[in-house]
């Protein structure tokens, strides 16, 4: 008897519109980058989600929102997060949107690598194919002569390097309740970057519009991944991989729409290698281990 494969329209829609809350999360602190310090927008993005995600868990979870078997592995995980997003804010600051996601999506080829490296998964020939392949899409983009090769780039890579980790660490903590997962990091990262706020964020005055833009940032990672969640509970998550990369279509159309850049027919090719890579990885890795929930790469 085959196994049920149907996947509810609700959930890609659902996961969809997920990747889209990402994409105008990383547009509304692209066009912040411009008067403000990255280190500030990051604290103000999980100030704002700790806080939206312990109104909303709280009153349901209680103490059990904060209840895991490896406290110690979650607050590692946590504080990786925000890393990535520092590195990611930062490449957002000088480099396209659609170009800053899309090497920001070579995540699952550094998760293949961090796999054989930390967890002694086998690097099969497979594997070695869409690793370089991804590898070869990155090239595409950041290439000699165009707007993306420049030292930015690098920022980018290195977000997706620790969002890569954190993915690692994720699945170590396969067993542990979706919710937790999800608010540690918000909390982790608030706490991390509370601590140098002094520094970077006490003398700044901001207007009341750009006030509603930072706590909106933290408002769609929240709303993204609520989303998510909700997808998860419609369709198992090696089902919706390929729809995350609608992420990459938003960006080039949000960056075209907000700031006037669309890539060009190289950097296009580059996005589809990378794109192609990833879904070719998911497939392989869903056939490697059928049954198996991993998340899927949403830059967030």
């Amino acid at each position: 008897m085959r196994a049920h494969t149907h996947l509810p329209p609700s959930a890609i829609l659902l996961i969809t519109a997920s990747v889209l809350c990402f994409t105008i999360l990383d547009a509304v602190v692209k066009s912040l980058t411009r008067h403000y310090t990255v280190p500030m927008l990051v604290w103000a993005r999980y100030a704002v989600q700790a806080l939206a995600m312990a109104l909303w868990l709280l009153p349901q979870m209680g103490a059990a929102l904060l209840r895991t078997r490896r406290l110690g592995l979650q607050l590692v995980r946590g504080a990786i997060l925000p890393f990535s997003s520092l590195c990611f804010f930062s490449a957002l600051k000088y480099l396209p949107l659609a170009e800053a996601t899309a090497i920001n999506y070579t995540t699952p080829v550094l998760v293949i690598i961090l796999a054989v490296i930390f967890l002694d998964e086998r690097m099969t020939r497979p594997r070695i194919a869409l690793v370089i392949a991804g590898i070869a899409g990155m090239f595409l983009i950041v290439r000699p002569g165009s707007e993306v090769f420049q030292g930015a780039a690098l920022l980018a890579l290195g977000a997706a390097a620790f969002y890569g980790t954190f993915q690692i660490l994720t699945r170590k903590l396969a067993s542990e309740d979706s919710r937790v997962l999800l608010f540690y990091p918000a909390v982790v990262g608030t706490v991390m970057m509370s601590a140098g706020l002094p520094w970077y964020g006490s003398a700044v005055e901001m207007p009341w519009a750009d006030v509603a833009l930072v706590v909106a940032t933290g408002l769609l990672g929240t709303l993204g991944h609520f989303l998510f969640i909700l997808a998860f509970q419609r369709a198992p998550a090696s089902a919706l991989t390929p729809f995350t990369y609608t992420q990459l279509v938003w960006a080039t159309l949000v960056g075209w729409l907000a700031f006037g850049t669309f890539p060009d027919a190289w950097t296009l090719a580059g996005m589809a290698v990378i794109a192609g890579s990833g879904l070719l990885i998911a497939l392989h890795e869903r056939r490697r281990a059928r049954g198996s929930a991993r998340e899927p790469t949403a830059v967030d």
